[in-house]
């Protein structure tokens, strides 16, 4: 089948789940034959392993799209004249230097994106789609979440193919928006779901959520949960000295970094993990660096600058090696994140972890059996659970054994994809 994945990118500051897990996906849908394109949106995607094409451009460029915003004669020029800011290097050097993904300032152009063909961005919208016409069509268009439901309708008229939408954590994002944007957008967003063909939570929990807030019926929708490639990852040879706490997300409040850290600095001050090290790894944009100097100045009021490392968003090599050094990893996320794909990736590697019990989390922990789970906003419980690993070696590798087995038999890219496909199939036979 050729099938067209369409992915926002977030620049190389954001630790982007939805960037790692499409990029793997169209790299095993590609291992099983078939012609498996990414096509990425806004700004360079992320991706830990073999990433999309460089050949292909990318769309609704993120420069091009606020100019159409502000002032809407934009749009109307040549594309000659407006497709030089589309380059990769460009868009690259402008993430590092302008807030590109900030949800305060992001209602008013979720709403004209939402709005598809009756948008501010509708040259983009074109753009892309006499693209994807003259390469030959689709046999499937990939949604990488519902924020994209504005271009369903134009890409079906077009390539006359079903379009597919993977959700998740649309919830956060749209919540964010100040209103009346924020009422505006669920509105929308609800409105525009009659174009997609079917839905595709990562989590029941999450399932559960969006049929709620849009009305979605049960028939359109289908759980697919990420999946990891589990031969990437593989277990230290013996228990990481001293014993390391590690963190892997984006850099900032709501992943709960402070959180760990506070709890982390409590354990050290207990004294009953000796050389208790903390590694922290992950995107940091210019919005989070005023949040991560408070966190640095915290480690070093603290005296323990150098019992903490801190580390760039890492390829998949570098994830591999940095999962090997940790004893537990931990993420405390605030809120009910739709997901949580350093679970999984830390199950990979044999590593537990400790998550509140929130959102998906819980439904992950559980199922693979590979971590302990506390209650959420108490940090307290999230300190004394870390600890607990720490001090119970044996603990520590049975829980990271169990991960890795569930990984592999109900979690990996492979099922993932067998997920995907099977919908697919479902749909072109109704």
């Amino acid at each position: 089948m050729n099938l067209i994945q369409i992915t926002p990118g977030a620049g190389g500051g954001y630790y982007c789940e939805n960037c790692l897990r499409d990029a793997g996906l169209v790299r095993d849908l590609r291992r099983r034959g078939h012609d498996a394109l990414m096509v990425p949106l806004y700004l360079p995607p992320v991706a830990d392993g073999p990433g999309p094409d460089e050949d292909v451009p990318i769309f609704f460029g993120g420069i091009n799209v606020y100019l159409e915003q502000k002032w809407p004669l934009w749009g109307r020029l040549p594309r000659w004249m407006r497709g030089w800011l589309d380059a990769r290097p460009l868009l690259a050097w402008a993430a590092r230097r302008a807030e590109m993904t900030r949800t305060e300032d992001l209602g008013p152009p979720t709403l004209s994106m939402l709005r598809g063909e009756e948008g501010r961005q509708v040259a983009e919208l074109e753009h892309l789609v006499a693209w994807l016409r003259d390469r030959g069509g689709a046999d499937v268009v990939l949604l990488s979440n519902a924020l994209l439901l504005g271009m369903a309708r134009r890409l079906k008229e077009t390539l006359a193919a079903p379009v597919l939408c993977t959700l998740q954590d649309e919830d956060a994002f749209l919540d964010a928006l100040p209103e009346p944007y924020r009422s505006q957008a669920w509105a929308l967003l609800a409105e525009r779901c009659a174009d997609a063909d079917a839905f595709l939570p990562v989590s029941r929990y999450y399932a559960g959520v969006m049929q709620q807030r849009l009305g979605l019926a049960e028939e359109r929708v289908h759980v697919v949960p990420l999946g990891v490639e589990v031969e990437a990852f593989a277990p230290a040879p013996a228990p990481p000295e001293p014993p390391t706490v590690g963190f892997l997300g984006q850099q900032n409040r709501a992943s709960g970094l402070d959180r760990l850290v506070e709890a982390y600095l409590a354990i050290r001050e207990r004294g009953r993990v000796p050389g208790a090290r903390l590694t922290i790894a992950g995107g940091r944009t210019r919005g989070d660096a005023a949040f991560v100097r408070t966190i640095e100045d915290r480690v070093a009021d603290a005296g323990a600058e150098g019992d903490v490392e801190w580390h760039p968003i890492p390829d998949r090599d570098a994830k591999r090696d940095l999962l090997a050094g940790l004893t537990v990893l931990s993420v405390p996320v605030r809120g009910g994140p739709a997901f949580g794909l350093y679970v999984l990736e830390a199950a990979a590697a044999g590593v537990p972890v400790v998550e509140p019990r929130a959102g998906a989390l819980e439904e992950l922990v559980e199922a693979t059996g590979g971590g302990v789970l506390v209650p959420p906003d108490d940090p307290d419980a999230l300190a004394e659970a870390i600890e607990g690993v720490l001090r119970d070696p044996d603990r520590a590798r049975a829980l990271g054994r169990a991960g890795r087995e569930a990984v592999r038999e109900r979690f990996s890219l492979a099922r993932t994809a067998e997920g995907v496909l099977n919908v697919i199939e479902a749909v072109r036979n109704e």
